[in-house]
């Protein structure tokens, strides 16, 4: 079988003209592997779909036997899978005692996330709460609010179990997964999701979300509806349909099988959410003060950063 390779980017090509960004432009360009999948059996899927994710991997492969087990007439109620849920809290570990401290001019981490990721791989809750109540990482989470330079201005995404995105999209189609909407716009999903659509600092909320996701894990909250949540449900005779919250937001597989051959896949991947043409990027950065290019293009850094595409991003100057 064909060994998949090509992640696709996230390009960003911004216009400047008399000091202020007049031109946006954010494409995610990463490719439609659904393609792929089209005129496989079940197990063909499974294994091409293990190969295909480096991120996120056990999320996606939640959802592809999820929507498949929908599409013969299989409902899954939404429930916590605790090895997608170690998987994004990981993720989530790894973003705020990594990547975080570079961009408030802190030291890595290193350290305190070789022990947090052990705690979470090996269950032990109350070893994960004492070490995020580390003067290190307080200190972090203090430093935020110095960097309140965007307000969230789109419609955030809320937490939708498989049966409820029925009564938003009866089915999905190729455009939609290009570029997905919610009540008509462009959304954000991931951490900060809620039915909230006030104004709120989105780089201080998007951080604080991702520490209190672990804090609640470390606490011992399992309550379904948040990071790790999986559901499926059958959209028509032979269609299945799974979400999964994961670390970046709402994953989404849509699957119509032909007896065990997949007659076509679609995936929604929540890179499409936050990267979308009309998203959060264009509503920051159009009009933005562009005086100062490395000003300009550190504010793009944090905010794709603070996103979080599960592919390379690249910036491009018109």
């Amino acid at each position: 079988m064909t060994t998949y390779t090509d992640t696709g980017r996230v390009l960003i090509r911004l216009t400047c003209s008399d000091g202020q960004v007049t031109g946006v432009q954010v494409n995610s360009e990463r490719p439609d592997v659904s393609q792929l999948l089209r005129g496989r059996t079940t197990p063909q899927v499974i294994r091409m779909v293990s190969s295909m994710f480096a991120l996120c991997g056990h999320a996606q492969m939640r959802a592809a036997v999820l929507a498949m087990s929908a599409a013969r007439g299989e409902k899954c109620n939404p429930s916590i899978d605790q090895e997608v849920r170690r998987e994004a809290l990981r993720e989530h570990l790894w973003h705020c005692l990594l990547d975080l401290p570079q961009l408030l001019g802190h030291v890595e981490l290193k350290q305190e996330f070789v022990l947090g990721a052990k705690a979470i791989a090996n269950g032990q809750r109350d070893d994960l709460y004492a070490l995020l109540s580390n003067p290190s990482i307080q200190g972090l989470r203090m430093r935020l609010s110095e960097f309140d330079d965007a307000q969230i201005s789109q419609k955030l995404l809320p937490r939708l179990s498989a049966k409820d995105s029925l009564l938003v999209w009866p089915r999905l189609s190729s455009e939609f997964c290009r570029h997905p909407m919610w009540k008509g716009a462009a959304a954000v999903t991931g951490a900060i999701t809620s039915d909230d659509d006030s104004a709120t600092s989105f780089f201080s909320a998007r951080w604080h979300a991702r520490f209190d996701e672990l804090t609640k894990w470390a606490s011992g909250h399992d309550v379904a509806g948040h990071v790790g949540t999986v559901s499926a449900v059958p959209v028509a005779p032979g269609i299945g349909r799974a979400l999964v919250e994961t670390a970046r937001g709402l994953l989404m597989h849509e699957v119509a099988m032909d007896g065990d051959v997949v007659a076509d896949y679609l995936i929604v991947a929540p890179t499409e959410w936050n990267f979308h043409p009309q998203g959060l990027l264009h509503a920051q950065l159009f009009g933005a003060d562009a005086r100062d290019r490395d000003a300009l293009q550190q504010r793009v850094s944090r905010l794709v950063t603070t996103l979080d595409p599960c592919v390379p991003w690249e910036l491009e100057w018109a």
